[in-house]
């Protein structure tokens, strides 16, 4: 089994799912981050952070995900979070999203379909449809 997969294991042995494990590099410092969420409307508590946390950090201390040094930060995807697969699309049904594709072209509006490989948008200007692997970036957005 992969280190992914033993996490993923470890986090759905608490009754929550991985929304994603990424490596990243912010101010000098290497970060390896695991979102987790919850099948619950409630969503992740701060209590379920610190167990996922008590977790998984021995197995990353036999087995390190990364070389040098890293720090380990566990948190829920947020309202505001980036959709990176197909799953995250379908997860954020009639959610609002905005999203760049690859020729740079920006859309923003409610998710409204997600059928194969096909996104589908509404805005104001009307339904936009695009290939899964057209975009470039997207994520979810919160109107303050």
């Amino acid at each position: 089994m992969s280190l992914e997969s033993d996490i993923k294991s470890m986090v759905e042995s608490l009754g929550l799912t991985i929304y994603d494990i990424v490596t990243v590099n912010e101010n000098e410092e290497t970060i390896y981050r695991v979102n987790i969420s919850s099948p619950t409307e409630s969503g992740v508590t701060m209590d379920q952070v610190v167990q996922v946390t008590k977790m998984i950090s021995p197995l990353l201390d036999v087995t390190s995900p990364v070389s040098g040094d890293y720090r380990l930060e566990v948190s829920s995807p947020g309202i505001e979070r980036k959709l990176r697969t197909l799953a995250h699309f379908k997860g954020a049904l009639g959610e609002k999203v905005r999203m760049i594709t690859l020729d740079k072209t920006k859309y923003r509006g409610v998710l409204k379909r997600v059928d194969g490989d096909k996104i589908t948008i509404e805005s104001e200007e009307g339904d936009a449809d695009v290939s899964f692997k057209d975009i470039a970036k997207a994520a979810t957005y919160f109107e303050w």
